[in-house]
């Protein structure tokens, strides 16, 4: 099966039947499922990256800034 890359924020959303691919991202990565976390930040278009990074800063806690950036990269 071919990964998937550089979709955008609507494809996924519709790929994983969720309203928000971001809090789902979020949610993943708490949970302590850094691995699929990560593919689901592969798999996102360079525009979605830098919009989930502002999303990051404007409406996850504090505690979990470092920790996802980190895991971003």
């Amino acid at each position: 099966m071919r990964a998937r890359r550089n979709k955008t924020v609507a494809q996924q959303c519709r790929h994983y039947e969720v309203e928000n691919i971001y809090d789902y991202m979020i949610s993943v990565y708490v949970n302590d499922n850094c691995a699929q976390f990560k593919e689901l930040y592969k798999e996102l278009c360079p525009d979605a990256k830098r919009f989930f990074i502002d999303y990051i800063f404007d409406e996850v806690p504090r505690v979990y800034h470092q920790e996802i950036i980190r895991a971003t990269i």
